[in-house]
């Protein structure tokens, strides 16, 4: 699981200073379902623990040069997004696979890039708007009018993210990415590297889907003392600040299981606060407000 000192040269040429004492490089890939899988735990370790690290999204690529549309490849990956979404909880529906298979990946990851332009957050809600369209409703994200949508919906500037998605600029980004997967020796997502402010020390690799206390005892051995979490807000709180939520998620984050947040959920339904968005497995919650 460490990086090598090549590897960490690299990496630690390109950190952003930040005055937290971790760092930690998420490598992810718009197609991944254990990418979106992954979604409930990051959210709990940002809630708790995100006073002591900060996280920088490298897009792999992973998927860029595979032949997506062989019709044995888009089973095998309908077969696969259907067993993550029922071990996960995080719905996502592999009969795109078989009903319209993507092509290729690059333009959406191009597109997440493009996004970070205008700043990390904005990388950050337009991965995630993605992620839902493409896992819950199905939708092509290497479609062009598709990808300016999600811009859209996340209040990107549209005619700024237009420019920036056939510019020099994005494709760079992402070749960027690609170079850093490469040097980390990546090839398995997602995949996430933590250092720590000693730039001597070894970076820490864990590839694929794990449980949260794996990533909460990295932390804490990284930072080589207790953590102490932060407290959660409200659950009315914690929808106002992402807007549109699994079950799922919010049972991970609070601790708790599906049936009580369905109940605690219905409470807000019935004030009008939420709109209930079922989806292939389980269900997703919008914030509406009052």
């Amino acid at each position: 699981m460490n990086c090598n000192d090549k590897q960490l040269f690299y990496l630690n040429a390109i950190r952003h200073t930040t005055n937290k004492p971790i760092e930690i490089y998420l490598f992810i890939d718009p197609l991944c379902p254990e990418c979106w899988a992954l979604e409930p735990a990051l959210k709990k370790l940002q809630m708790e623990y995100g006073q002591y690290f900060t996280i920088k999204h490298v897009v792999s690529g992973c998927l860029a040069n595979i032949n997506l549309t062989k019709k044995h490849h888009a089973a095998s990956m309908a077969k696969v997004w259907e067993t993550t979404a029922n071990r996960s909880g995080m719905s996502c529906d592999g009969t795109i696979w078989i009903e319209n298979p993507i092509a290729s990946p690059y333009i959406a990851s191009v597109a997440i890039k493009a996004a970070e332009l205008q700043g990390r957050r904005a990388g950050i809600k337009y991965l995630r708007k993605l992620q839902e369209v493409l896992f819950l409703e199905k939708q092509d994200i290497t479609n062009v009018s598709v990808l300016k949508e999600c811009a859209k919906s996340v209040n990107l500037d549209i005619k700024e993210f237009s420019r920036d998605l056939k510019s020099e600029s994005a494709t760079k980004a992402l070749q960027c990415d690609m170079k850093i997967t490469k040097e980390m020796d990546v090839s398995e997502i997602p995949s996430l590297v933590f250092f720590n402010e000693n730039i001597e020390a070894e970076g820490i690799k864990v590839s694929g889907y794990h449980s949260y206390d794996v990533y909460v005892e990295i932390l804490q051995d990284m930072i080589g003392a207790s953590l102490n979490p932060a407290d959660l807000p409200s659950l009315e709180e914690f929808l106002m600040q992402f807007s549109f939520v699994a079950t799922k998620e919010i049972a991970v984050v609070y601790n708790t299981t599906e049936p009580i947040v369905e109940k605690e959920m219905k409470k807000l339904l019935i004030q009008q606060k939420v709109e209930k968005v079922p989806v292939k497995y389980g269900t997703f919650w919008r914030y509406i407000g009052n």
